[in-house]
């Protein structure tokens, strides 16, 4: 303990020595110290959360270099491009390139769409309300349809029911799986599963529904119509 007195007392010493000699303010200079200490320590702080959010990506893996992520709290949406120890490189659909620090992905949530398992099929169609009598057979045969393509995963969830009575339309939905998880492959089934569910409603003699508005005129109303189409085809 005496050593260690004598060697802090020799410090202090030579300290208040400099500062006669050459005139440096010490309480400046330890200021000064103290400001860069807290930068540093910030720094380091910084540095030290994005190595263990990296580990954190590492040791998790919830996701890897070619992967499809995304987090709506954050607005991050690409493919994972390279994962380092400080930060994530993302490259977005628009071909920019997004620098996340790893410390981000231990306050988010995010997905993966590259782990899906199939890819959902869900459309709501909608027919005119003089069609509601060919309806159960329209769904039927759509149904079948579903069951019967190869594309679609007949072992997961698969329903077509009506919906809803709809302002100008009776609303039915379609709930199905693709065993494909490909983004361009998936739309190249829904379009053909569209179509072919179109041809199944006109065979049926009904039609796809489209907005609609009907307008209840009184016979007074009706009488003047009639009126004014018959001077018009006399004048």
């Amino acid at each position: 303990k005496r050593g260690i007195k004598s060697g802090f007392n020799s410090v202090l010493l030579e300290t208040s020595n400099l500062s006669y000699e050459e005139n440096i303010n010490i309480a400046g200079l330890l200021a000064f110290g103290g400001v860069g200490g807290i930068a540093v320590g910030m720094a380091a702080r910084d540095m030290i959360a994005n190595f263990f959010g990296g580990l954190t990506v590492y040791l998790d893996q919830p996701f890897k270099v070619g992967d499809w992520i995304r987090s709506s709290e954050k607005e991050i949406e690409g493919t994972v491009e390279d994962i380092g120890w400080r930060r994530t490189v993302i490259r977005t659909f628009d071909k920019r390139p997004l620098y996340i620090p790893n410390a981000v992905f231990t306050t988010i949530t995010v997905e993966n769409p590259s782990r899906m398992t199939h890819r959902r099929l869900y459309e709501t169609i909608g027919v005119r309300y003089e069609d509601v009598d060919v309806l159960p057979i329209i769904l039927g045969k759509i149904k079948d349809l579903l069951n019967q393509s190869s594309d679609i995963d007949s072992d997961q969830t698969l329903m077509v029911n009506m919906n809803e009575f709809g302002p100008s339309s009776v609303d039915f939905f379609i709930y199905a799986h693709t065993h494909t998880t490909d983004w361009k492959l998936f739309h190249e089934i829904k379009e053909k599963m569209l179509l072919q569910i179109s041809e199944i409603i006109t065979s049926h003699k009904a039609e796809i529904a489209f907005p609609t508005t009907t307008i209840q005129l009184s016979a007074m109303e009706n009488e003047k119509i009639n009126e004014l189409a018959v001077s018009s085809k006399t004048s």
